[in-house]
């Protein structure tokens, strides 16, 4: 594989130095450019941060002297100076939108972390173990966009990277019809650490702004299909969901039901889930796990603090698979939400479209 230089869009903010951790030594990309709001242009990355840097691991020593850009005024220097643009930005949707579709217009491919385009019905919104077919919609948008080059790709909402990787291997033979899941997300979600939010010590907040929209209507884009130029989203399964903030520093866990057309035993269950796996693993992309789905027997697994960081936290964590009363199933996920459920699914993402040839030149 080719060596790719790439930019980091939003470089200050956790998602950011997340990319930032992944990149350093990434063997296909070669972080040359970093950019942030208007206020960092001009400052080296460790001048812009100061004391926000909020990773575990130290600041990257080859990135901290880079001088930042201006996300927004810089584009025309920025997208010469790169092959692609990994995008984490704190903006207004619209703001989002605008931004991503300059940087696809000026022959720039966009791998974004943000929401403002997941329902774009031509921006592929890929989970790559998943739907990795639904890059198939990028000639589409090229098209729409007047580029040759350009385009917007997404990862989904943090919080579907625990439970839908769960489901979606059942669904073919099963048919899942009825989801009812409640989400216990951390706070880096939010891009905070207890030090920035002591509010959260010793507290649950059982709101978090949008989220149970995104988690009860992404699955069915992530489902859906190409159908001429748009990717239409699937009927079923049906989901409702419940999501709430809980004192956790990272690591997103779900407690999922479940109803199917055609009810598996547990022991069907339990084989799809071992057995499943998807083009990153056959073509040993770098940032992909080995196994997928990780399955725990123990009554007391998978646990947020033990399990998150499975296989580089790009791992799946289930548990507790039961009969249910109301519903056929019932189980708990886990994932860590920083890595496979943001910054890291968007650089396996961004490798499983390296790999299908869609950053060549």
């Amino acid at each position: 594989m080719k060596k790719f230089n790439v930019g980091i869009i939003g470089a200050t903010g956790m998602v950011g130095q997340r990319f930032a951790t992944l990149l350093a030594e990434h063997p296909w990309f070669n972080v040359t450019l970093l950019a942030a709001s208007p206020r960092s242009r001009g400052k080296t990355y460790r001048e812009a941060l100061g004391p926000r840097w909020s990773m575990t691991q130290p600041l990257p020593e080859k990135l901290a002297s880079l001088v930042l850009y201006d996300a927004t005024a810089d584009i025309a220097e920025i997208t010469r100076q790169v092959d692609f643009v990994f995008c984490a930005v704190d903006m207004p949707k619209a703001e989002i939108r605008a931004l991503e579709e300059a940087y696809a217009k000026a022959e720039c491919p966009v791998i974004s972390n943000n929401s403002a385009h997941r329902f774009t019905p031509d921006v592929p919104m890929i989970v790559p173990e998943l739907n990795a077919d639904h890059s198939g919609i990028i000639p589409a948008q090229r098209a729409r966009l007047g580029t040759k080059r350009g385009f917007v790709a997404v990862k989904s909402n943090c919080s579907l990277q625990s439970y839908v990787p769960a489901l979606f291997p059942l669904h073919a033979g099963y048919g899942v019809q009825d989801v009812l899941v409640c989400t216990y997300q951390a706070i880096s979600g939010a891009g905070k650490t207890f030090a920035t939010w002591p509010e959260m010590v010793d507290n649950v907040i059982p709101f978090i702004g949008g989220e149970e929209e995104k988690s009860e209507q992404e699955p069915l884009k992530i489902w859906g299909s190409i159908v001429g130029d748009e990717i239409v989203p699937a009927a079923a399964p049906r989901f409702t969901a419940q999501c709430i903030r809980v004192p956790a520093s990272d690591g997103h866990l779900a407690a999922v039901f479940v109803r199917f057309k055609n009810k598996p035993t547990r022991e069907q269950i339990l084989a799809h889930w071992a057995a499943f796996s998807g083009i990153p693993q056959a073509a040993g992309l770098p940032s992909a796990p080995k196994q997928f789905l990780h399955y725990f027997a123990e009554d007391n697994l998978p646990q947020t603090r033990l399990q998150r960081d499975l296989e580089g936290g790009m791992a799946v964590s289930v548990g507790r698979l039961r009969e249910d009363s109301q519903y056929d199933y019932k189980f708990v996920c886990l994932s860590h939400n920083t890595l496979r459920g943001a910054a890291g699914g968007a650089v396996l993402m961004a490798e499983l479209l390296a790999y299908q040839g869609y950053l060549d030149q």
